[in-house]
């Protein structure tokens, strides 16, 4: 039987490929595609509901904070164990074990009390920061000639699904009445998800092997580039997730309703989603590296985030489109990741430091931004704290973005 070649030319890169790898490789970005929809609803369908949430259980501010600080804590500690998982399962077992500990995790965090909920949140959000660094090894190794397009494809649904966790997770709380079912209902996700991933690891060689992603060698605790790339990383995640956890509340505080907040807050993600299609990739082929895009979404973050410090009410859904332009550089962020490094190997090493680390910084934003809340009994101190950051993360993003490699 005659089987056709196909080669395919892209940024330097010559692939053949037959059809049987073509129809592969779409399963894999299939199954990429539902797994990255499952790594924001967790987090993002919390903030309309926290007001909620508190009531029925009767908690403080304090726990609140907890909750919005334990996502990016799990990123931390979790992303930097994810190499050695993949080294002892593989990559394609490591990333299924993860999407059973999210889907377990939105379920078991709604049926009971403070301590449960924070128990869940704790196992699913575990999960979701194992995908988050080994979904870039996928991506390197088994896309090597469409990296900034897949990556753009990858965080798009990644933020697409984050903007469905803002907005229609109000929307499922009326419907079923209450934040629990409203809020576990994601977990139906994660599900599909896993048959997908399950069905993409049978049916494609593309995978990379744990040898190829996570061998063992070289440290890149040394190297300034990694530690530069690993800031940047986690300033944007600081700005995020502070973002994420308190932005919904102050708009509501200027006088937005909680469905119109959630609303907003999910035009913020999806903002994000033709950014990462069509910037990321041409960033990525830009002769001059990816510091000028960068410093660019920095200034409309910053625009975004003094409109809602000094005229939050003037005009809320100016400041959210925004701000979400502004967060749309996690999918140049991601980027960075793979570009800086030459190999599957180098790519692992440098994805679980810049998230582990990263994360591990940017686990102090939403803590710290409800802290300067309730010191300075106002929303003005913590979002200049946030227009200092801004400045740094815009400094380090444009050194990142140079062209060259850990």
């Amino acid at each position: 039987m005659h089987v056709e070649n196909r080669e395919l030319e892209l940024d330097g890169a010559v692939e053949v490929r037959t059809p049987g790898v073509v129809a592969a490789g779409a399963l894999l970005a299939v199954a990429v595609v539902l797994t990255a929809l499952n790594l924001r609803p967790a987090i993002t369908g919390v903030g309309p509901m926290l007001a909620e949430m508190r009531a029925d259980l009767g908690t403080s501010g304090v726990w609140a904070g907890v909750l919005t600080t334990l996502p990016t804590l799990c990123f931390a500690g979790a992303g930097l164990a994810a190499p050695l998982l993949a080294r002892r399962a593989g990559i394609g077992a490591a990333i299924a074990i993860a999407l059973v500990a999210l889907g377990a995790g939105l379920v078991l965090r709604v049926v009971d009390g403070p301590a449960v909920v924070l128990g869940g949140t704790l196992v699913a959000t575990a999960g979701i920061a194992l995908i988050n660094v080994l979904i870039p090894v996928v991506i390197k190794d088994s896309f090597p000639a469409r990296i900034g397009v897949m990556t753009g494809v990858y965080t798009a649904a990644l933020q697409g699904g984050g903007a469905l966790g803002s907005a229609v997770t109000p929307q499922l709380g009326d419907l079923f009445g209450g934040w629990r079912p409203a809020l576990g209902s994601w977990a139906v996700v994660a599900v599909v998800a896993l048959l997908a991933w399950i069905l993409a690891a049978r049916g494609t060689g593309r995978t990379p092997r744990p040898a190829d992603a996570t061998d063992s060698g070289r440290s890149l605790l040394r190297n300034r580039l990694a530690w530069i790339v690993t800031v940047f990383f986690g300033l944007q995640a600081f700005y995020a997730y502070a973002a994420m956890g308190w932005f919904p509340q102050v708009l509501m505080d200027a006088g937005v309703s909680r469905d119109q907040a959630g609303l907003l807050f999910g035009l913020v993600s999806l903002i994000a989603v033709p950014i990462s299609l069509f910037i990321a990739p041409m960033a990525a082929r830009a002769p001059g590296g990816q510091g000028p895009w960068i410093v660019g979404l920095g200034v409309f973050g910053f625009a975004g985030t003094t409109g809602l410090m000094l005229a939050p009410s003037w005009s809320p859904l100016l400041w959210s489109i925004l701000v979400g332009l502004g967060m749309s550089v996690f999918s140049l962020a991601l980027t960075v990741i793979a570009l800086r490094a030459r190999t599957g190997a180098d790519t692992a090493r440098l994805s679980g430091m810049a998230q582990g680390f990263g994360y591990l910084f940017a686990a102090l934003g939403p803590f710290l931004f409800g802290l300067l809340h309730d010191v300075a009994a106002g929303w003005t101190v913590p979002l200049a704290m946030l227009l200092g950051l801004l400045v740094v993360q815009v400094v380090f993003g444009a050194l990142a973005g140079r062209r060259r490699f850990v």
